[in-house]
């Protein structure tokens, strides 16, 4: 048997575990408001919970994204995908036994690290089954499917725990994991060089565009983490994530909760209109890919595409961030208007990560791709720890902190892909 584009029903699979990915993780933040009186938490310490809880989940994320990295450049993504989520599959169905906050902070400990594993999964794999032509959209797609998974997770979770509460909810969206894995092992049989069931055509299109000769070479040469941070392009990919991840963090964890204290919205309305700034998150994050996909089909270096791509999406970020700080209190009775520049900052936010998410394998080949994905997502977590445990501090009296906070880390992520990087033998720019 022989299917046409099979490449394509692969990274569908990759945004469809991304998909429940961002289910698992998100049903904490939009149940949090409604629950943590179940554990004895005081309205005061709400936020302080929920940043514990938080900072639990990234510290485990920072580890896995580097420990994964290295397992999917030593397992391959087809097995190292498959242990992931089956990982995090079981670590949030456990959260329906939990008692406190302290088994709260274990089981999050743990989905912590499985999850990370989606991302230097996911990297590796576009870099396997695409040209480079090809990745940055490859990316958006992936990349849309963590906004997806915040589209549906919204109105999903409000549903299940109104109609069965939050212990069953977690049992109901761990076995989404579960089923996943049927289709992923069926159909990603191996590599595109050795796929059975991939047509001549599009093996002989995947692996001539996927490197010129002397970028193969290269890709023989495995680097070790103190080698990979002797390269200028390293640090570039690792700071950038440091600064512009927390951007999208300080929404996955925080909005239900600033509508819920802003607007006075409750579950059924967070269900409602928390999903519009993932819906058009996911639209960004297609655009972008498909703009620097179509920079590179007119002859532009890989590298200098997705750099243009980033200051675009770094501009719209910045400007929707410094008009929410602006007119936030002008507009408290518009939640519209606010949900609509959130929407912008988010729209902006995946037009922007998946290129920078897209760079390890512009600049890296073989495997050392998997291993500078999971630094970038390191320190991309690190970078969030700070911004989880600023939020409670900043928004004790007002949110427009929140967004100012925000609207500094866009420009400095931007100066760090423009101007840390070089040409080295491990690049291709």
């Amino acid at each position: 048997m022989k299917i046409r584009g099979l490449r394509w029903y692969i990274i569908s699979l990759i945004a469809l575990a991304t998909v429940i990915n961002y289910i698992d993780r998100s049903a904490i933040n939009i149940m949090w408001p409604y629950i943590y009186k179940d554990f004895g938490i005081a309205d005061v310490d709400n936020k302080n919970a929920l940043a514990l809880i938080t900072t639990f989940f990234m510290i485990a994320y920072a580890i896995g994204q580097t420990l994964t990295g290295k397992m999917m450049d030593s397992i391959g993504t087809r097995l190292g995908m498959a242990v992931s989520i089956v990982g995090w599959s079981i670590s949030i169905a456990l959260h329906s036994v939990a008692r406190s906050l302290a088994s709260f902070n274990v089981f999050r400990f743990m989905l912590g690290v499985s999850e990370a594993g989606n991302w230097p999964g996911a990297t590796k794999n576009n870099a396997e089954w695409f040209p480079a032509r090809e990745r940055a959209i490859a990316q958006g797609i992936f990349g849309a499917g963590a906004s997806l998974g915040s589209v549906v997770s919204a109105p999903v979770i409000a549903l299940l725990y109104l109609a069965f509460g939050w212990k069953v909810s977690f049992l109901l969206i761990a076995v989404l994991g579960f089923l996943w894995l049927i289709p992923w092992l069926v159909v990603n049989k191996a590599t595109p060089d050795k796929h059975p069931w991939i047509t001549e055509e599009e093996r002989n299109y995947i692996l001539d565009n996927r490197a010129k000769p002397a970028e193969r070479e290269v890709a023989t040469e495995v680097y070790t983490w103190k080698q990979l941070l002797r390269f200028k392009d390293t640090w570039g990919i690792i700071l950038s994530r440091f600064f512009i991840d927390p951007v999208w963090w300080l929404f996955v964890t925080w909005l239900p909760t600033f509508l819920k204290e802003q607007f006075h919205f409750n579950i059924k309305e967070i269900g409602a209109f928390a999903w519009v700034p993932y819906l058009f998150a996911a639209i960004g994050g297609l655009l972008g890919g498909y703009y620097s996909a179509y920079l590179i089909k007119r002859g532009m270096a890989a590298s200098k595409a997705r750099k243009k791509a980033i200051a675009i999406g770094s501009v719209i970020m910045l400007v929707s961030l410094a008009v929410t700080a602006f007119f936030l209190e002008d507009f408290k009775d518009r939640p519209d208007i606010i949900i609509g520049l959130i929407s912008a900052t988010l729209f902006g936010f995946q037009f922007v990560i998946g290129n920078i998410q897209t760079l390890p394998s512009d600049y890296f080949h073989g495997k050392n791709v998997g291993t500078v994905a999971g630094l970038g997502g390191t320190t991309a977590v690190i970078g969030t720890l700070f911004t989880t445990w600023a939020v409670p501090a900043i928004t004790r009296q007002h949110y427009e902190g929140f967004f100012i906070l925000g609207a500094v880390l866009v420009p400095v992520a931007w100066l760090c892909i423009r101007f840390i990087y070089t040409k080295t033998k491990t690049t291709n720019t």
